[in-house]
């Protein structure tokens, strides 16, 4: 399986800016830039791409490692800040909030922590990646 986006830049790095368009088209001309990226302004930029892939991708796998072990989760609501320090993409949070009936936060954890290390953005990511996991 191939996933693909396209980036397009126009002009200098600090008055320039892009647009992104992701295959599938949910990404379709996304606005990206300088400002976007270094001064919060609207926009997307790399690192929130970043965060929303570890994000999902954690996510759906905490869901199929919980279903393998014999859980149903009916919420699993996950946020992921990836931080860019001077330059470098340094480190991947995850924080979770979950609603899995009988389970203890022991097992929970657990299955959340070996999900982090084997989803497959875990594994592409060469950085820090923390997690807090907390059953609701």
């Amino acid at each position: 399986m191939n996933r693909s986006a396209k980036a397009i830049w126009n002009g200098t790095i600090k008055e320039g800016k892009g647009t992104l368009t992701s295959q599938s088209q949910t990404l379709n001309k996304t606005p990206y830039s300088f400002v976007s990226r270094f001064e919060n302004q609207p926009g997307t930029n790399p690192e929130e791409l970043m965060a929303a892939a570890h994000a999902g991708c954690f996510t759906m796998k905490l869901s199929a490692d919980l279903t393998t072990a014999g859980f149903t989760p009916e919420e699993l609501s996950t946020e992921a800040v990836v931080s860019l320090n001077n330059g470098v993409i340094t480190r991947s949070a995850l924080t979770v909030h979950a609603i899995v009936p009988d389970i203890t936060q022991e097992q929970f954890n657990k299955i959340a922590f070996a999900s982090k290390e084997t989803c497959p953005v875990s594994k592409a990511y060469n950085l820090e990646i923390t997690l807090e996991a907390y059953l609701n």
